[in-house]
């Protein structure tokens, strides 16, 4: 499967395949953001399996990092799959998935359905 992109209640979306460079580092948002970019899209969802390894350990640093570039730049990111492994075995990232779910910016979303409910609702106001 390759990067796709939809249109989801007037809203570009960059879907990345689930296979490809990791986001491991902040500097790997650069590649992420640079595609994003090159396909106009507002939104790029990238699936859990493109997650390095520590990016869900909050002590990492990583979250925050990537995040705070994708909202320097305007894109808005979210994070697309079941991470109930690492949540379930650490409140402070329940608490941050429950947080920033509740904004604009990031969001962690189980299937593409849960996305175009988000989508819906920011475009009913």
């Amino acid at each position: 499967m390759s990067d796709e992109i939809i249109e989801m209640h007037g809203v570009r979306v960059l879907l990345f395949a689930g296979d490809g460079e990791k986001l491991a580092a902040a500097q790997d948002a650069n590649t992420f953001l640079s595609e994003t970019w090159a396909r106009d899209a507002t939104l790029a969802v990238i699936p859990v399996s493109r997650l390095g390894g520590d990016f869900l350990d909050l002590k990492t640093r990583i979250a925050g990092e990537v995040i705070q570039k994708f909202v320097n730049y305007q894109v808005r990111l979210a994070i697309l799959g079941d991470i109930s492994a690492w949540t379930d075995t650490s409140k402070p990232l329940r608490d941050f998935v429950y947080e920033t779910n509740r904004g604009r910016s990031l969001w962690f979303i189980r299937d593409l359905a849960e996305l175009d409910q988000r989508l819906a609702a920011n475009a009913a106001g």
